[in-house]
């Protein structure tokens, strides 16, 4: 995972974007948790800065 991370710095897309979580099927609310702050992780990172309009 560190590796993946570095390279996304690498390239200017900011690390912080991937993250990888292990848990089981009957984690369903440790699941949901999970999504919900890495959503709110990414929209405070902005959009994707390689991105051209």
């Amino acid at each position: 995972m560190e590796y993946v991370r570095k390279l996304l710095d690498e390239i200017g897309l900011d690390g912080r974007r991937v993250q990888m979580v292990n848990m089981s099927s009957a984690m369903g609310a440790h699941f949901a948790m999970a999504a919900t702050e890495m959503t709110e992780q990414v929209r405070e990172l902005g959009p994707n800065p390689l991105k051209t309009k």
